[in-house]
């Protein structure tokens, strides 16, 4: 995402000494603070990024909504409700972005690989080596790769469930919560969602096995 938001509230002074993302959206709220709220720019600028992208399947899609999350937080700080987590409030905004981009292009089917490459290779999900060998370098990124085609075959309803438990690390409950529905309900979806990927992924790697095979397969012999 393009750094406005940073880059102008960085002149105006160091980020508010505030304890809690909630006591920080409280003064944008209140105040209108610029540090406070640059303070939660800066610490959920990668996460709504990551969401925004792992949803739609495009790292620039990922950056505009993201720029535009946060646009929408500032704009709609006066709703916001200190009884809730701050994070909650958050998500629920960049959600309903991505909800609305996927509607408007239909992007559920599109698959960008070398974009969402760019655009995840801080995710938490990559993984950290010292030299690996260069073929088990491209063996991960291909699984990688597969996993993120498969999760974008899935219905938003499942795929926002994997997103936000197995990359962002939030519990059933918090998903419960971000989603306002029963936490019942998102174990269910998670339990139809791995069910979906487990499928796709199995179908993918079958796929590939008989690639393999035709490819190393010897040509017939012309002779009688």
């Amino acid at each position: 995402m393009g750094h406005s938001f940073l880059s102008l509230l960085s002149r105006m002074g160091p980020a508010s000494l505030v304890a809690t993302d909630e006591q920080a959206m409280w003064r944008v709220k209140m105040n209108d603070d610029p540090q406070a709220f640059a303070r939660l720019v800066e610490r959920w600028e990668k996460p709504i990024q990551r969401l925004c992208t792992r949803m739609t399947g495009s790292s620039h899609q990922g950056e505009d909504l993201a720029q535009e999350t946060f646009t929408r937080l500032f704009t709609r700080r006066k709703s916001y409700e200190p009884s809730g987590r701050f994070s909650t409030f958050l998500w629920r905004i960049a959600l309903n972005l991505c909800y609305d981009e996927l509607r408007k292009t239909n992007r559920r089917r599109e698959f960008f690989l070398d974009e969402t490459d760019r655009g995840l290779a801080d995710g938490p999900d990559e993984f950290i080596t010292e030299e690996p060998a260069p073929d088990h370098v491209l063996a991960d990124r291909e699984r990688a790769a597969t996993v993120r085609r498969a999760l974008l075959e899935l219905a938003e309803p499942y795929r926002v469930v994997v997103v936000l438990r197995h990359y962002e690390g939030l519990k059933f409950r918090q998903i419960a919560d971000v989603l306002a529905i029963p936490e019942g309900t998102v174990k269910s979806r998670m339990v139809e969602a791995l069910n979906q990927l487990n499928r796709l992924l199995s179908h993918t790697l079958q796929e590939g096995e008989i690639c393999k095979t035709q490819t190393k397969k010897p040509k017939a012999s012309l002779a009688i």
